[in-house]
Parts: structure tokens; C-alpha cells; sequence
């Protein structure tokens, strides 16, 4: 199996994905006692998904976070680079009315300009080799006046609490990482949440891509942050 290094090599980040893709849902489970479930509710109230509109849910692995946004009557497009998660949630989805799976890269999205009405990423944005650029690709196929969602691993800002977080990603994961079809990808995982930037860092990174009204929120004492933008609409002179 493929561990991937911090520098986020495409090629060898799908890899170790394509290696995970089977139990990838449980482990998430696993790994966060369940609050995964949580995030993702908080994910769909958060984006609001109408019927009629386009979302792009991108790094979306299997599709179970995708799954609510076409239930809500939104056509649905899940990404990801991974064609081994995609075959999964291709199998796993079969019969989801308005969901659809495309392979894609977060560098180069295969989408024109202006494409969707909300687009949203979750557990995933750490793992692009170029945030910066992603965010700016995300904001190119959002039209004027669309959303950006982002649910992303943060840092407790509690210094107590961060000393704790800090020791479950330094110990308690890689144990976890055990019953893993491949545990090296979970100490990946460890590494790149501890080296991901705080909620206020990844709040600079969205407005530098030219995102407007940028604001989050923590979720579970700030192990986990949504952060929330909206593309400017870009007014006649």
C-alpha cells in the first residue's frame, strides 16, 4: 500500500485512498467515536441544498456525503481523484436519484466556469497539493453569489483540549489505524491534521482566493471548524 508524504503528491494521495476505499466509512466512525455523522449533519444544514440547484461535493470518496444534497432535489455532482473511492460509491449509491460520480482533481476541475450554485469540500482540502490554488478552483465553477462550505479538521483553541487532540492524533489513531486495510495512510492522516493551519489561518487562505464574507465555526470544541464564503458578485462600473 502507499503512504503519501507531506508534500501531497497526487498521484501517491489517490493511491493511498484508492487503499482505504472499502472500510474508508467505518474507520472515519471509528476514528471520531461517531462525531462524523455529526459533522456531516452539520455539513447539509449548513449548505441548505434546494431542489433545482447544482452542487459540486468535492473529495467526496464514496458519496455518503453527498447522498443528502441530491435527497434534497439539488443535482449533485461527486468528485474525487481517488477511482477507487468513486467505484465504491458508485456501487454503494446505485438508485440515488440526482447524484452523480466524476473523477476529478481539485487543481483542474473538469467544470466551466460558473457551474454550480454551492460548492462544499469536506476532509479533503488538507490533502490537495496547493490549497490555494483549490480554493481558487473552487471559486472559478461557483457562480457569482454562490456558496463555499469547507468542513475541515482545526485545532481546539483551548490549550488543554489541544494538548489532548494533539495525544489521540499521536497515539490513539495509529492504534485505530490497526484494523485499517492500510494503516500507513491513517498515520498520513495524523501528520496532516497536525500540520493544517488554525481556524483564522484557513479563514486567510479563503479570502486571499477571492472569496467574500468569509466567518466559521467550531464544531466539537474546534477539533473541527466550517468555514463559510460566498463568490462576490463583481458589479458593473
Amino acid at each position: 500500500m502507499t503512504r503519501a508524504s507531506l508534500d501531497k503528491q497526487p498521484a501517491d494521495v489517490a493511491a493511498m485512498f484508492d487503499g482505504t476505499a472499502e472500510r474508508y466509512d467505518l474507520m472515519n466512525t471509528l476514528m471520531t467515536g461517531g462525531q462524523d455523522r455529526r459533522w456531516r449533519r452539520e455539513v447539509v444544514r449548513a449548505i441548505g441544498a434546494r431542489p433545482g440547484e447544482r452542487i459540486l461535493d468535492l473529495a467526496a470518496g464514496t458519496g455518503t456525503s453527498s447522498v443528502p444534497f441530491a435527497e434534497a432535489g439539488a443535482d449533485t455532482v461527486a468528485c474525487d481523484f481517488s477511482l477507487g473511492m468513486l467505484r465504491v460509491g458508485v456501487r454503494r449509491q446505485a438508485g440515488v436519484a440526482g447524484l452523480r460520480f466524476v473523477a476529478g482533481d481539485a487543481l483542474r476541475l473538469p467544470f466551466a466556469d460558473g457551474s454550480f450554485d454551492a460548492v462544499t469540500i469536506s476532509f479533503g482540502l488538507r490533502n490537495v497539493a496547493d490549497t490555494a490554488l483549490a480554493l481558487r478552483e473552487l471559486r472559478r465553477v461557483t457562480r457569482p453569489g454562490g456558496r463555499l462550505l469547507i468542513c475541515e479538521v482545526s485545532h481546539p483553541p483551548n490549550a488543554v483540549l489541544a494538548l489532548g487532540h494533539k495525544a489521540h492524533l499521536r497515539y490513539g489513531l495509529p492504534l485505530l489505524a490497526r484494523v485499517s486495510s492500510n494503516p500507513d495512510s491513517y498515520h498520513y492522516l495524523a501528520e496532516s491534521t497536525l500540520a493544517w493551519p488554525d481556524q483564522a489561518g484557513l479563514a486567510r487562505l479563503i479570502q486571499d482566493a477571492g472569496w467574500d464574507g468569509v466567518r466559521w465555526r467550531d464544531l466539537t470544541f474546534g477539533v473541527v471548524a466550517l468555514h463559510h464564503a460566498v463568490n462576490p458578485v463583481v458589479k458593473p462600473s
